[in-house]
């Protein structure tokens, strides 16, 4: 598994600001609808039950909200970076700027955790959200995201 195979240019971009957890959510449905074809409101009902398990903002101003959609035939991803940092009711309760969206089919057990692990492990690195927060530009963040794909998991 790795960012290349994960994430599409075109599922990767800059918003100025949401104004909750939930219109984040319906951005995050709408990327993935607009890069993948994957139903918003299937997405936006899916994206929030899963939330209603847990918040998936993991810390740092880093949100990891993953969902399983049952048309799906791979794991996908969609980043969202965010001008001005939300409430996410994330573990450390610091706001959220950095959101990296997985959708993954109903029965992708390993390949989802796979995702979710290369993510969350690439997304805990200072250096690399500094790099993402330090450049709103759609085509500039793709580039970061997937040149690191020496940290990917086979």
């Amino acid at each position: 598994m790795n960012f290349l195979k994960l994430l599409k240019p075109e599922a990767v971009k800059v918003i100025g600001a949401a104004s909750s957890k939930k219109r984040l959510m319906h951005d995050l449905a709408d990327l993935a609808e607009a890069a993948y074809g994957i139903s918003a409101p299937a997405a936006v009902e899916a994206l929030m039950e899963r939330e209603s398990l847990g918040p998936t903002g993991v810390g740092q101003g880093v949100a990891l909200p993953h969902a399983r959609i049952p048309e799906l035939s791979d794991v996908v991803g969609v980043f969202i970076l965010l001008d001005k940092p939300i409430n996410f009711e994330s573990v450390d309760r610091q706001p959220v700027d950095v959101v990296f969206g997985l959708f993954a089919p109903e029965d992708a057990g390993v390949e989802h955790l796979k995702a979710l692990a290369l993510v969350s492990r690439t997304l805990r690195e200072a250096s690399i959200c500094a790099k993402l927060r330090a450049n709103p530009d759609a085509a500039t963040l793709y580039t970061i995201l997937t040149e690191g794909e020496s940290v990917a998991i086979a």
